[in-house]
């Protein structure tokens, strides 16, 4: 499959309800919320900026991350899914690589910090393909992972 087709785009009128359609497989089920509601938590903190991801056109994706450090003095990914008829094809990857770059945009942007379960495979395969390091860093049931921009 052709990344070079992958693409994020601001959440917005045209493309939010394709997104809330989106789903995960079912094993993953329990470690994300739905789109719907991270895409309402974007309406009450405004630092969150969500994204939609396309695939050739077609919404296939969603992200969302903070634009102000917070722990750990980094900025932080809060959602990143692909709809389960896409994922394992590199669309994920390659709109985190996409991510990555609008948030080294960030004023004094050093690290970024993602948090996921420590049992979903799919996102420690994902970050730490992607540089990601875990220095030990827990939040509740989540472990944290660090990219440093400069990396």
């Amino acid at each position: 499959m052709n990344t070079e087709n992958v693409k994020i785009v601001e959440l917005n009128a045209k493309n939010w309800y394709d997104c809330c359609e989106l789903e995960v497989s079912t094993e993953q089920k329990e470690y994300i919320e739905p789109n719907a509601i991270s895409i309402a938590q974007s309406k009450f903190e405004h630092t969150l900026k969500p994204y939609v991801i396309y695939f050739e056109e077609k919404v296939v994706g969603f992200l969302m991350y903070n634009s102000i450090p917070e722990e750990l003095d980094g900025y932080w990914v809060y959602r990143i899914m692909v709809d389960k008829e896409y994922q394992g094809k590199g669309i994920g990857k390659e709109a985190t690589r996409l991510m990555m770059k609008e948030m080294a945009k960030l004023p004094n942007a050093k690290k970024i910090v993602v948090g996921y379960h420590p049992e979903n495979l799919g996102a420690h395969s994902l970050y730490s393909s992607l540089g990601f390091m875990d220095q030990g860093d827990r939040f509740g049931k989540e472990m944290a992972v660090i990219k440093h921009i400069n990396d």
